[in-house]
């Protein structure tokens, strides 16, 4: 016990001792957690909360496209900035200047093409039930409106917001449809009653999040997504430290000396395990904290722990364990200590790139996503957000637990091949 003691001693001396390990390990990932989820959150209220610049140039000569400028007002979405004497191709060059998201060219015959296809519609479906016996061929024009993104405009933004504003003119074109048709039935105007009722004729979509448990549901933010992913690089990233004091101890012979002590070296890679273990629990630690109670001062989300503690504490040391495996599996192989600094950092940059840390997998193509499964920072990421977002059960956590433990066999049986052909066990 005493041999263990002084063992871990050394490894805390060294932990302590190698500042940039030390600035890797805790103050990078806080400003990783702490900067990403910044932005995130703030590019989640941009999307959610603040109304968006639109540039408007309206020259219809009918009433409709001031209808659609009053309904894009009205969705409270957009800030409207109507400017009517611009061109289309002056408003495409305003756009940028009027520091607009997007700028919208309604054409000067947007009312009588939209009223004649509505016309036509109505006609072919009196003809249909009866009440008329022939309608007039029309051909039917379609209707144009142009819509100039600002180039920073990313495609999935684009989308939302071109089907928010598609939403709007269907909604428009419908009403003249139904106007139309009661014109060709003698009405002067659309009933009160029928009018009330295409008014109030959209569905409400009530979304929730899906959850395996009963009233368990989270609602997933910034901090919800950010912390666990970036505390998993953090715990991973740690190769530097471990894996370069590996080398460094084996090039300057302290494993050879380590040999003409009976079970000193089997205690020394027992000591690294446990102080590392410690080491990457801390840091899971702080950067939860983090999350948990300094979050809410500057307006973050604060971060909610998963109800399953059981669940939580397997996925973490599970999560840690294999994150010390692969460092002192680097450390064992590298000959050299920037071998080791620079294979560990580039493979665990990989490594976050295709498991999800960055990018979502399921925004990856397929082939990706199944290249993305050798990872194992996607497999503690799937945990995490299984706890995080959806409050998972065992189930669900049996694929993350599963590769986790063969990872870890995989890394430890390779280390006791090669320290077993180096003769050190």
């Amino acid at each position: 016990m005493r041999k263990l003691r002084a063992s871990i001693w050394k490894e805390i001396l060294l932990v302590v001792h190698d500042k940039v390990g030390l600035l890797l390990m805790y103050l990078m990932p806080l400003l990783l957690v702490f900067i990403i989820t910044i932005v995130q959150d703030s590019a989640f209220q941009i999307v959610n909360e603040n109304q968006l610049t639109v540039l408007i140039s309206n020259q219809d000569e009918g009433t409709l496209g001031d209808s659609l400028v009053k309904a894009l007002s009205h969705s409270g979405s957009f800030d409207i900035k109507v400017k009517n004497t611009l061109t289309k191709s002056a408003i495409k060059r305003n756009t940028i200047d009027e520091d607009a998201m997007l700028g919208i060219y309604i054409p000067p015959h947007f009312s009588k093409r939209l009223g004649d296809n509505a016309d036509n519609i109505s006609k072919l479906m009196l003809v249909q039930m009866g009440v008329i016996e022939k309608a007039p061929k029309i051909h039917p024009k379609k209707q144009e409106i142009t819509i100039y993104f600002d180039p920073v405009v990313q495609e999935n933004f684009r989308i939302s917001v071109i089907n928010g504003i598609q939403a709007i003119t269907f909604g428009i074109e419908n009403e003249e449809m139904v106007s139309k048709l009661f014109a060709e039935m003698g009405y002067d105007s659309i009933p009160k009653n029928i009018r009330q009722a295409i008014i109030d004729r959209e569905t409400n979509l009530i979304t929730s999040n899906a959850s395996l448990n009963e009233g368990a549901e989270m609602i997933p933010n910034s901090s919800q997504h950010n912390v666990p992913a970036w505390s998993i690089f953090a715990m991973f990233f740690m190769v530097i430290s471990l894996g370069g004091n590996i080398v460094k101890e084996r090039l300057s012979g302290s494993f050879l000396r380590l040999q003409t002590i009976p079970q000193a070296f089997v205690l020394t890679l027992v000591s690294k395990f446990l102080v590392y273990l410690f080491v990457a629990l801390s840091q899971l630690l702080i950067l939860f904290l983090m999350g948990i109670f300094i979050f809410p001062h500057i307006g973050l989300p604060k971060l909610a722990m998963p109800n399953a503690f059981l669940p939580f504490l397997v996925v973490t040391l599970l999560s840690a364990i294999s994150a010390i495996s692969y460092a002192v599996l680097v450390g064992t192989y590298a000959k050299t200590q920037e071998q080791a600094n620079g294979f560990g950092a580039i493979s665990i940059i990989i490594f976050a790139a295709i498991g999800g840390i960055w990018i979502p997998n399921f925004v990856m193509p397929d082939y990706m996503q199944k290249i993305g499964n050798i990872s194992p920072l996607k497999w503690c990421l799937e945990g995490y957000y299984t706890l995080f977002l959806k409050n998972g059960a065992w189930s669900e956590l049996i694929g993350t637990i599963s590769f986790l433990f063969l990872f870890t066999l995989t890394c430890q049986l390779l280390i006791f091949i090669k320290l077993r052909i180096q003769n050190y066990i």
